[in-house]
């Protein structure tokens, strides 16, 4: 498990630009505050990023859309251009913004998403 300070350990470690990729999902959730722990880290990534990561041998997976899934590590998946709206920086560390994830999760249209999706709605009323 992952909360905040751990998760931005984890992030601040990893090698890459931070225009060539982005913080999704539940790990989003945490870096906005809707979450105080996530199981792992979901990346998105440029088509760049996910070339390089390709020769470098990790494990590549395709998606139904064609795009690739890349196991980085035991506890990181990166997801080649998997985003809706815009990031921000939080803490050093390319975000998704928060509409942007209630797209995303709304796509994904699972129940675990939708609970999500209603919490970030429930806070946001509450900090108004």
């Amino acid at each position: 498990m992952f909360d905040k300070y751990s998760l931005l350990q984890r992030l601040w470690e990893l090698p890459f630009s931070e225009k060539e990729y982005w913080v999704v999902a539940g790990s989003a959730m945490v870096l906005h505050g809707f979450r105080s722990q996530t199981h792992d880290i979901d990346l998105g990534c440029s088509t760049l990023l996910a070339d390089k990561l390709e020769q470098q041998g990790y494990i590549i997976s395709r998606c139904e859309d064609g795009t690739r899934k890349i196991l980085y590590s035991e506890n990181i998946e990166i997801f080649e251009n998997w985003i809706e709206g815009t990031t921000e920086i939080i803490s050093g560390i390319p975000t998704v913004c928060v509409d942007g994830l209630i797209q995303m999760k709304r796509k994904l249209g699972r129940e675990k998403d939708l609970e999500d999706i209603a919490l970030i709605e429930k806070m946001r009323e509450t900090s108004l």
